[in-house]
């Protein structure tokens, strides 16, 4: 019954995902009166608003990992090395954005952005609230949505360093000399590159198909131009959907084929044998 199970369910998952993807794709390429024809996958890339929507959503996107990243990797190893017992006081506070809804996150931002120029027009801060709200580049979706990362990339990072000995790795770079960050930045960052490729991965996907957070402050990434594409043409919004839901499947598979390459790579590294040991350490004795 097991070995039944098994393919059952992952029919069933690839029905459940599968029919929906190949009703939305007839649904672009069958037109009424015209036939089968590609009008509007060859129409993306024309349309008004799709350029500067994606590359708004793509900043936006590389500003977000970069600042989460920054919060959570020293948290992180500063957790593991120095003070494990705050350990699970960051993954609760890291899992939290899991249970505040979108909708009240951006309640609660809406209302720090209208308090802030009236109560702060005559402060030096009130510049600063201006600039997080630039239309251009609207930095309070970037504080948002890193806020909203938190827990994939904390997850991400875990499992990394559960896989790695990084108080072995930091004491062997101290014993060298290097400082702290050097420490950080040379031992464990490069050991982390699997968990850091997850976790910018996912704030990726999660950047490029945020909806709620944007729209409800007024501003058009890539997701809300979307939705209001929609309305003059669903064909198009449709095929602009499957196409960034495959670019985002190209991208996982790139990551894991990445992956896969640098384990293979390691476990084909040839070790040293006892003979070549013994001999290295006859030499060295030699020499002293």
């Amino acid at each position: 019954m097991a070995r039944l199970g098994r393919p059952f369910v992952l029919l069933v998952a690839g029905v459940y995902f599968l029919v929906p993807l190949l009703a939305s794709a007839v649904f672009t390429v069958d037109v009424p009166g015209q036939g089968l024809t590609l009008s509007s996958y060859t129409r993306v890339f024309t349309a008004p608003g799709f350029t500067g929507s994606l590359l708004l959503s793509l900043g936006l996107a590389a500003a977000t990992v970069a600042l989460v990243l920054l919060i959570t990797i020293p948290a992180a190893v500063a957790a593991r090395l120095s003070v494990p017992r705050l350990r699970p006081v960051l993954e609760i506070v890291c899992t939290l954005p899991l249970v505040v809804p979108p909708v009240a996150l951006t309640a609660g931002l809406g209302t720090v952005l209208r308090w802030g120029p009236e109560k702060l027009s005559t402060t030096p801060l009130y510049q600063t609230f201006v600039a997080v709200q630039n239309p251009d580049f609207p930095f309070v979706l970037v504080l948002a949505y890193a806020v909203m990362a938190l827990p994939f990339v904390h997850r991400a990072l875990d499992a990394g360093l559960r896989a790695v000995d990084v108080r072995t790795l930091v004491e062997a770079a101290r014993d060298c000399g290097a400082s702290w960050p050097r420490a950080l930045v040379s031992a464990v960052l490069p050991n982390l590159r699997g968990a850091l490729l997850n976790a910018s991965f996912l704030t990726l996907a999660l950047v490029l198909g945020e909806f709620t957070v944007a729209s409800l402050l007024g501003y058009q990434p890539f997701a809300v131009w979307i939705v209001q594409a929609s309305g003059s043409d669903a064909r198009l919004s449709v095929a602009v959907s499957l196409l960034s839901l495959l670019l985002t499947w190209v991208l996982l598979l790139a990551l894991t084929t990445v992956g896969n390459r640098r384990r293979g790579d390691r476990r084909r590294a040839p070790r040293p044998s006892r003979t070549s040991e013994a001999t290295e350490a006859s030499r060295g004795k030699t020499s002293r």
